[in-house]
């Protein structure tokens, strides 16, 4: 397949620029993976959705404040993005300007609060920086980062709590698992309560998740690879869910894709951590996922290609049509589709 299949028109003003005062108040389109058939909902529905003896994955990441601004020894101004902690607070970075930040540039944050040193150039661009400071370093970038948001997202978020999921708890992503953003606790405890059980999986999103699929065809395309993990109480609720007949439903591309790359080839899951490059597309067998709730995806991305291996290309794409004329909401922002 062509990654331009994948294709559809998207008006830039659908891309939400800001979230809703209400978490569950966003628009949810369901999708009847078997059939076809559409159905127009909001978030606080999604229990409609459910059965008891169904199983809910979520993504507990927490997006780290990764984003520095800073000064260069010569005064001008930087930006530092963490994106992978290589220990012995060691840093790979994307930063800007990259013409002017080489091995051995030196940058200061906060006042002196935060400094740091340029010690490699990797291929590709990137950079090894090794930071100096007194105490934690995550309560370090609590005070100086800024939340890393989408470069298509323009606005200035005013609470960056609401870039992370209410469950949210092992810090680690450069972006949100945008799919469980809709969820309150209240919707959480109400799913509970009706005999559906909610479990976790870590998987930290890397910034290859904006990445534009620049290859012709998929079986040219190298997905970024990603580290996450499966717990054995976690592995134990999925194997309890499929052998009582109840439906494993990730919340999230990123918990699917977690799952999905630790499952033996009978659908049965262990504990497991590691890094995984899985890429789902039309044609792939899923092992354990049975439905997945998610938010609309850009035009020609990974993400809408894992979506159309579960329900079909022409379905997925027809969904996202009827998106754009009812004008929902699209992308980490915007508003969500259960598919099941």
């Amino acid at each position: 397949m062509k990654t331009s299949d994948f294709y559809f028109d998207l008006p830039e003003e659908l891309i939400a620029q800001t979230p809703l005062e209400r978490r569950d108040g966003s628009r949810l389109l369901t999708l009847d993976k078997r059939t076809g058939a559409r159905q127009h909902m909001h978030f606080y529905d999604l229990p409609k959705l459910l059965r008891a003896g169904d199983c809910l994955v979520l993504n507990n990441s927490r997006v780290l404040p990764a984003r520095l601004i800073g000064k260069r020894e010569t005064g001008g101004a930087c930006e530092v993005l963490l994106l992978i902690d290589r220990g012995e607070k060691v840093w790979e970075c994307l930063v800007r300007p990259g013409r002017k930040l080489h091995k051995g540039a030196k940058i200061s944050f906060g006042d002196g609060e935060l400094t740091a040193q340029v010690v490699d150039e990797l291929e590709g661009g990137n950079r090894l920086v090794r930071f100096e400071y007194e105490g934690i370093f995550l309560e370090t970038l609590e005070r100086l980062g800024k939340m890393p948001l989408p470069p298509y997202i323009r606005e200035e978020l005013q609470d960056r709590e609401r870039y992370q999921t209410v469950y949210s708890k092992v810090v680690g992503s450069a972006a949100a698992p945008t799919a469980g953003l809709h969820f309150t606790p209240e919707l959480l405890a109400q799913v509970e309560e009706m005999g559906v059980k909610v479990c976790y999986v870590t998987l930290h999103v890397g910034l290859g998740t904006f990445r534009p699929v620049k290859a012709e065809h998929l079986d040219e395309h190298q997905m970024h690879a990603e580290y996450c993990v499966i717990s054995q109480e976690t592995a134990d609720i999925i194997n309890q869910t499929k052998a009582s007949g109840g439906r494993v439903i990730c919340v999230g591309t990123t918990s699917c894709r977690t799952i999905e790359s630790w499952a033996a080839e009978d659908g049965t899951m262990t504990a497991k951590a590691g890094w995984t490059s899985i890429f789902i597309h039309p044609g792939y067998r899923f092992k354990v996922m049975d439905g997945l709730v998610t938010n609309f995806h850009l035009p020609e991305s990974t993400l809408i290609m894992l979506v159309s291996a579960l329900a079909g290309r022409e379905p997925v794409l027809a969904a996202y049509e009827e998106a754009v004329r009812e004008r929902y909401r699209f992308f980490s922002f915007g508003d969500a589709m259960c598919i099941t």
